[in-house]
């Protein structure tokens, strides 16, 4: 082998948090792939070794000492000639933490790289567990220079304190950049990280190559996408999204530079991406977990439907039980459309009815009652006799309850019926209730790749089209009425995502009692939305370790225009740290 040539294999795959020895089986599995590719390099993912992100799980010695032991023995292993290893581990030095990539060859841990830019906003509190390492030069592989930036040491844009690791990487002389990464999955993210990509391209010259992991970790999906950017900055390859992928690219030095060989795979487009993501994070969370299947309450609505459809399609209608529970006010029409359902998507649904366990819980709460008025009180008995059921069916049989609470009635503390802030996970979490009425219909039209589910119509068209019935109204008071879903959302989304002030609000055309009653509404559930299951996270902002707001919180925005601040009363307001007493 020459300088001109190299050969490199991209594994885009799927660790397990916690699970050292079987993800470097997987390392074993990928180089042998290699090896049998006549690769020189084998490339993976961010923090492979542990499963990314491994949050405190990180602090722990036994669990620094099993990482290590398992690189070592990686390292050993490359003493047979074949490739080298390129792979993400934490790693203890002088004391230290450190978020670092070894590259393993010859018998040896030849390099390592640390970390320089820790990640600490949205999902990402790096900085609480690693340690910042320095901005290092290339490694060498068969005598070609790597740069190894890992993940947020390319994410210029995104850090107040940022080290110029790829600035460094190529004043000392890397030929090709290496990123290894641990990008969970976002709305829209694809474009953001191939601009990212782009500039940093622009900046030094050199080819770069994108590796992320891909699968689910908790309320985080990884969709892969790897890409692969030539010097000139253009796409030279992309992976596929939400599966994993092991390839091995030819890459070529000519006088023009380096530049390899590969495929682009097409992009996947939004609500493509969210439901893919859904799909996954939910398969992943029940597979990694160990829970045998997974149990869903059918109300006949579109929330638990779309969650069905999307339980199928992740584990197969043989490992998906629904459970139908009518009370005296459940139309007939909501158990034609479960069964239509049930029958659409091949999966077992059974009727309980639940009109003798209410009216057992009205029996015994009658004197603790005696003299009060009827109120939600009572309505809201049928939501949790529901969840109270499931969770029992959960426990006897071990299938998981997935939980159907969308994000636009959690945000307003509506998410109560078949329990919907009960059991272990929510695929649509996430999900406002417009994007489940679009997520429904694009299911019927569209199956992603490896779903388990069958083709054409999965939701039945009269469960998308029938308004909203009065059951699945059941714990509203009248005058908490909600305005349109369109209208509910278009609020939502501004005050979750973009944190607007009532008055720009307001001004963007939206009726001021309506958006003051929404705002009150997102505030005073709080405490509910802490006690729901984790769920898929598709937005850049959830509610999740994203949006943090205390449960005793006195402040509202009274939806007037905002206080300007006067910088005549403050000494030397421009500097770092101001003395009021000069």
């Amino acid at each position: 082998m020459t300088e001109t040539a190299l050969n490199i294999t991209l594994a885009q795959l799927n660790p397990v948090v916690g699970d050292v020895a079987g993800n470097a089986d997987r390392v074993r599995e990928a180089r042998a792939r290699a090896k049998a590719d006549g690769a020189d390099l084998l490339v993976l993912s961010e923090l492979f070794i542990a499963g990314y992100p491994p949050e405190d799980l990180v602090l722990k010695p036994a669990f620094q000492a099993a990482c290590r032991a398992a690189v070592e023995e990686l390292a050993r292993e490359t003493a047979d000639g074949g490739p080298a290893v390129l792979v993400g581990t934490p790693w203890v030095d002088e004391g230290k933490l450190y978020n670092a990539c070894a590259l393993l060859d010859g018998g040896r841990i030849a390099a390592l790289r640390f970390k320089a830019n820790l990640p600490n906003y949205g999902v990402f509190d790096e900085k609480r567990v690693f340690t910042r390492g320095p901005a290092s030069g290339p490694v060498t592989v068969r005598g070609v220079r790597i740069g190894v930036p890992i993940c947020e040491d390319t994410w210029m844009e995104e850090s107040s304190e940022y080290e110029n690791v790829v600035e460094c990487l190529a004043e000392t002389g890397a030929e090709i950049l290496i990123v290894p990464n641990g990008s969970p999955y976002a709305r829209g993210k694809s474009d953001i990280r191939l601009s990212m990509a782009v500039a940093r391209v622009t900046e030094s010259d050199l080819p770069l190559i994108y590796l992320n992991q891909v699968g689910g970790q908790d309320e985080l999906v990884f969709d892969g996408a790897s890409f692969v950017l030539h010097a000139d900055r253009t796409l030279a390859a992309q992976l596929p999204s939400f599966r994993e992928c092991i390839v091995t690219q030819r890459w070529r030095k000519s006088p023009d530079g380096w530049r390899c060989d590969g495929d682009v795979e097409a992009a996947i487009g939004d609500d493509e991406g969210d439901y893919a993501a859904c799909v996954l994070g939910l398969r992943d969370y029940v597979n990694k977990n160990g829970f045998p299947g997974v149990l869903l309450g059918i109300s006949g609505g579109i929330d638990s439907a779309l969650c069905a459809a999307m339980a199928v399609d992740a584990l197969g209608a043989k490992r998906v039980r629904g459970v139908m529970m009518p009370y005296r006010y459940t139309a007939q029409v909501s158990l034609d459309d479960a069964a239509a359902l049930a029958d659409a998507l091949g999966f077992g649904c059974e009727i309980l009815p639940i009109a003798a366990a209410v009216e057992g819980f009205e029996q015994i709460l009658a004197a603790p009652f005696k003299g009060l008025n009827r109120d939600i009180t009572e309505e809201n008995l049928q939501a949790r006799t529901r969840g109270v059921l499931l969770m029992a069916i959960s426990n006897k049989s071990g299938a998981m309850l997935v939980t159907t609470g969308n994000k636009s009635e959690m945000s307003v503390g509506y998410a109560t019926l078949y329990g919907d802030m009960n059991g272990g996970f929510n695929p649509i979490k996430d999900l406002y209730k417009t994007q489940v009425f679009r997520m429904s219909r694009l299911r019927n039209r569209w199956k992603p790749e490896g779903a388990l589910g069958p083709s054409g119509i999965v939701i039945p068209e009269h469960i998308i089209v029938r308004p909203p019935s009065a059951e699945l109204r059941e714990n509203q008071l009248d005058q908490d009425s909600l305005p349109p879903y369109d209208i509910l959302d278009g609020i939502l989304e501004r005050l979750v995502e973009h944190e607007e002030p009532l008055a720009a609000i307001v001004a963007a055309g939206y009726e001021r009692e309506v958006v003051a009653k929404i705002d009150r509404l997102l505030n005073i559930a709080e405490y509910k939305r802490r006690q729901a299951a984790p769920g898929v996270k598709v937005t850049r902002r959830n509610f999740g370790r994203d949006r943090r707001y205390p449960i005793t919180n006195r402040f509202r925005d009274k939806g007037g225009p905002l206080p300007l601040p006067d910088d005549s009363l403050v000494s030397r307001a421009g500097r770092v740290s101001v003395s009021y007493d000069e």
